[in-house]
């Protein structure tokens, strides 16, 4: 099943006059995990809020296409709030979507909206502090947590309303490079023990590019490149040099033994250097058969 379909979607804010968005079609397969990456302005936050309804009930401005969700729900058809069971957005800053006074009070509040009785609102909350490993945060108030504390609470107050999509905007952009590998690795057992659909956007390549399933690239409001890493990172790496990209260092460096090597694209680190001594091999032979 699509746990996303979007058909000819372009988006143009009232205060701006370019369109955001131009024509954007894109398939998610339920269960899949995506990567949606490009420059600053390129659309990436703008389709994210097309996904779960803040575009077009929150943000004003033309509207063209449509965002359906499992084949039969008509995103501009219904409000945010009605969609909280079927897709979760979580932000860049976390702070911006944290204001009550608990751990525990943040994650019961979207379950009060609602309307769970109270032993499933308690039921769940203690699901989600154990589900994320923060049941020694409950009693804190979030402006005393650490930035990837604070994003956990965030990613734990959407989960507790068990949506089957999760869509997060840029959530390492303000981490430190161990928080933000802690709040992703968060996100990957989370869709593994919750087959849940998640479209991620991030700058972070190095950090995801083995995790995901699909890389989509946009610039100037359009997809340009759709694929999994290894086609992407193997064919597209001047392309996305050129728009601004950040290319994990892996695949720059690949890049430059390409022509001793035919193996294909690393995507970490120790698959490099596994790259590295296949050449090197290659090399010796080729050093041997000329004495």
């Amino acid at each position: 099943m699509k746990a996303i379909k979007i058909k000819g979607l372009s988006f143009k804010y009232v205060t701006s006059s370019r369109w955001a968005l131009k024509n954007i079609n894109l398939e998610v397969d339920e269960g899949e995990f995506v990567l949606i990456t490009g420059p600053s302005g390129c659309g990436k936050t703008t389709l994210c809020r097309c996904i779960n309804g803040l575009i077009p009930h929150f943000y004003e401005g033309e509207y063209k296409g449509e965002v359906v969700l499992f084949e039969e729900i008509k995103v501009h058809e219904h409000e945010p709030y009605e969609l909280a069971d079927k897709v979760g957005m979580v932000f860049q800053d976390p702070e911006s979507q944290l204001f009550m006074t608990t751990v525990e009070r943040e994650i019961a509040f979207g379950l009060e909206n609602l309307g769970l009785d109270r032993e499933e609102m308690k039921n769940r909350v203690e699901w989600v502090l154990g589900l994320l490993g923060i049941e020694h945060l409950r009693d804190k108030a979030p402006y005393e947590l650490s930035g990837g504390e604070q994003q956990k609470v965030a990613i734990a107050a959407v989960i507790a309303m068990r949506p089957r999509i999760l869509v997060l905007d840029e959530p390492t952009a303000n981490l430190d490079p161990m928080s933000a590998l802690d709040v992703i690795n968060t996100l990957c057992r989370l869709r593994k023990e919750m087959r849940i659909t998640v479209v991620i956007v991030e700058h972070r390549l190095d950090m995801l590019a083995p995790l995901v399933d699909r890389i989509i690239v946009m610039d100037k409001g359009s997809i340009i490149i759709s694929g999994n890493p290894r086609e992407v990172f193997s064919k597209e790496v001047s392309r996305l040099e050129r728009i601004g990209v950040e290319v994990p260092k892996v695949c720059l460096a690949y890049k430059e033994l390409i022509s001793a090597t035919k193996s294909e694209v690393p995507l970490t680190p120790d698959e490099f250097v596994k790259v590295i001594l296949h050449a090197k091999k290659g090399c010796n032979r080729s050093k041997g058969s000329l004495v």
